[in-house]
């Protein structure tokens, strides 16, 4: 799999943003601290993914359309180039998202995006969009998935299951499929709902955060 693969699953620019508040919001309520959501990104709004051992992806939500960049420091992408950017994972990219390419949040000490993949999506354009023509060898010689594009497969339609495999993965509980659909539906959130996914958590302590989010709750 590489980030052309991903190009072609990833959703619409709108449900994609409700699917990253969804994540943020399923975190916050699992006490999980993988997935976040800013509404206030400058003037911006941007998702982002840190896993702790330095995997990561931000998703920019801008006036223009959305950009992302990914990080998997075991890509030999990244091991390859010595940690400079790989050659064409920026070909193609219209102005409209340079200023994200030098985002200092987004880069190493030199100034240089630290990146693996790279995706973007103008507001009007019909689909996802990676540099042109990407020369994954040799980085494919020893790798399935060169670039780590695979982080964004929770943001494709197998979301449920993604998320209900993460959480076991990782915060070792078992969530059932059926309240995990609720979140990512992007239904206001109720109590039930809530307690459906932690027993130990109320709707009253998650409105703040759902407000910053941006996701909506039940009166």
């Amino acid at each position: 799999m590489t980030v052309y693969d991903i190009a072609a699953r990833l959703p619409s620019i709108d449900v994609l943003r409700e699917r990253c508040k969804a994540l943020a919001m399923l975190d916050a309520i699992v006490g999980g601290d993988y997935y976040a959501y800013d509404r206030e990104w400058g003037e911006d709004e941007a998702a982002s993914m840190r896993n702790g051992s330095g995997e990561e992806y931000d998703v920019v939500f801008t006036a223009d359309g959305v950009f992302i960049r990914g990080v998997y420091h075991e890509s030999s992408m990244f091991t390859y180039t010595d940690g400079r950017l790989w050659p064409g994972l920026l070909d193609g990219l219209p102005e409209e998202f340079q200023t994200q390419v030098h985002e200092p949040a987004f880069c190493r000490q030199d100034g240089t995006l630290d990146a693996t993949f790279v995706l973007w999506r103008r507001t009007n354009d019909e689909r996802w969009h990676a540099g042109d023509d990407i020369d994954f060898s040799p980085a494919d010689d020893d790798e399935v998935d060169p670039d780590g594009s695979w982080l964004l497969d929770i943001l494709c339609d197998d979301i449920v299951a993604e998320y209900i495999e993460h959480a076991k993965d990782v915060y070792e509980t078992d969530l059932h499929p059926a309240a995990v659909e609720q979140i990512v539906a992007f239904r206001p959130l109720t109590n039930a709902a809530v307690r459906a996914l932690n027993p130990e958590v109320e709707l009253a302590d998650l409105r703040e955060q759902a407000e910053e989010y941006g996701y909506p709750t039940a009166a």
